[in-house]
């Protein structure tokens, strides 16, 4: 029996297996009685490009907009076999905070009988969004008016795909484009690693150490060059939609005013031109997803920066993949029926928590600001992130999901994850290929492996990443459980 209740502001639906959910699985849909039926798909995007003035946050502190250079976007694709559907949303924002993503899936099913966790929703990570993100260090928060309007626009463009749903045929594939990843954590000589903000000098690598530093010695991790691809044609072999996986943080290089939806939204224009897709009834859809490119940027260290104009690099590295990615549409072996599976769960990990010497050390620098004063330091910054961290919860559950699609498999981290995370899960998977989609059902910090902890650095400072070291393995086995179940059509 079913009941809901109020939950901090959000609609919750309870069933049998919720309480299971902190745990393992608790929705699960694939094809195992019978073959799957004649495949069904469809696409649409949404705008959720803000007005001018809105407030973006892709660094520490939050400025006004001032310029629009491109639209911001939900995407979505839906698939159905006749026994399971589920829905692909991309959105180019910063990040989708979990409350964003509970209630926008609550929404869609509660409109359209799509089971809440048959949906994927993910964010893009271009830093050049408006900011949709909110208190990060409040779990259980009241959705605001911008965060109300995100919502709205992923579960309208969720229906309009479910309204679009025709015959279709499906293909995949992979390239590998590796000019435009580079790991952005180097080593460096002994005793050139500056102090953290809380005054250590004990990391031993440094995040994007500055061009043609003459300190360095070599990155800290691999990159992933995969470009992964799941095309999706009508009957009559018109393209529908393109789903793309590339492990690339963001490219960046333009005004850091102006709304943009970065090289993903490029990369989704250039791909439709490039498969002679524009202008359809209904339009062609292309979704850009980022796969595990925490520690990832598009910077050569190595040499001197080239001088281009705002936007240029951005396009260079959206056709270099869309490039990619045509190609690989080119050699597609189309089905019009494939099995879909889906499973959705949480884990239980503990929050991260300050020592009493790093509290200490907060409380003291927070104490010498002016009456009023907010910290505008990293210091600063990172000392109040830690009174922060200090206030949640003990546990939470965090959020994960797979699905199978023919023989791919796609995996999701709700965090800024680490290549080498991506990697092992691919390694691992019993799918070939499998994705890995970052920024998905939530925000909860950067997702470094046990051994990038023990190096330190940024993206390993308490505030920054706000799980315990070994929640990475735990996360990658959890998944790698669900992908198995799936790959037995359980």
């Amino acid at each position: 029996m079913r009941t809901t209740k109020r939950l901090n502001g959000m609609f919750v639906k309870q069933a049998g297996l919720i309480a299971a959910c902190v745990l393992g699985v608790c929705v699960t849909g694939a094809a195992k009685e019978s073959a799957p039926g004649a495949l069904r798909a469809g696409a649409a995007k949404g705008n959720i490009t803000p007005a001018l003035g809105a407030s973006m946050y892709s660094g520490f502190l939050p400025f006004p907009s001032k310029h629009v250079h491109d639209d911001l976007w939900a995407r979505c694709l839906v698939l159905d076999d006749g026994k399971t559907r589920v829905a692909f949303v991309v959105c180019d924002v910063l990040d989708v905070m979990w409350q964003v993503s509970e209630v926008a899936r609550q929404r869609i099913e509660q409109e359209t009988g799509l089971p809440a966790g048959h949906v994927l929703i993910s964010a893009t990570h271009t830093h050049t969004s408006h900011d949709v993100v909110g208190d990060r260090f409040v779990v259980t928060p009241e959705l605001n008016k911008v965060q109300e309007v995100l919502v709205r626009r992923i579960a309208d463009t969720v229906r309009c795909a479910i309204n679009n749903l025709e015959p279709a045929r499906i293909g995949w594939g992979t390239a590998t484009e590796p000019r435009h990843v580079f790991n952005r954590r180097w080593y460096l000589k002994p005793g050139t690693v500056p102090a953290t903000p809380f005054g250590g000098t004990n990391d031993q690598v440094k995040m994007n150490p500055g061009l043609l530093n003459p300190n360095l010695v070599k990155p800290a991790g691999p990159t992933d060059p995969e470009v992964g691809v799941i095309a999706v044609q009508t009957a009559g072999g018109r393209p529908l939609a393109l789903f793309a996986n590339y492990a690339l943080h963001y490219v960046g290089g333009n005004p850091a005013s102006d709304i943009s939806a970065d090289y993903y939204g490029m990369f989704n224009d250039r791909i439709q031109q490039l498969l002679g897709a524009d202008r359809q009834d209904p339009p062609f859809v292309s979704l850009m997803s980022n796969g595990a490119s925490g520690d990832i940027n598009n910077i050569d260290v190595t040499k001197p920066a080239a001088k281009l104009p705002a936007y240029a690099k951005m396009k260079i590295v959206a056709d270099d993949v869309a490039q990619k990615a045509c190609a690989v549409y080119q050699t597609i072996r189309w089905r019009d029926r494939v099995p879909l599976g889906v499973s959705f769960g949480k884990i239980d990990l503990p929050y991260r928590r300050p020592t009493p010497e790093q509290l200490a050390w907060a409380k003291g620098i927070l104490a010498s600001l002016a009456p009023g004063k907010k910290p505008e330091t990293w210091s600063g910054i990172y000392a109040e992130r830690l009174l922060r961290m200090d206030a949640m919860p003990a546990r939470w559950g965090f959020p994960l999901q797979a699905f199978r699609v023919g023989d791919v498999g796609i995996a999701t981290f709700p965090n800024d994850t680490f290549c080498e995370v991506g990697l092992e899960l691919k390694r691992r998977s019993p799918f070939k290929p499998t994705f890995v989609v970052s920024h998905a059902h939530g925000y909860f910090g950067y997702l470094p492996t046990v051994e990038h902890h023990a190096l330190g650095g940024y993206e390993t400072w308490p505030g920054s990443s706000r799980l315990e070291p070994d929640a990475a393995p735990q996360m990658i086995d959890r998944l790698l459980s669900m992908l198995n179940r799936l790959q037995k059509g359980e």
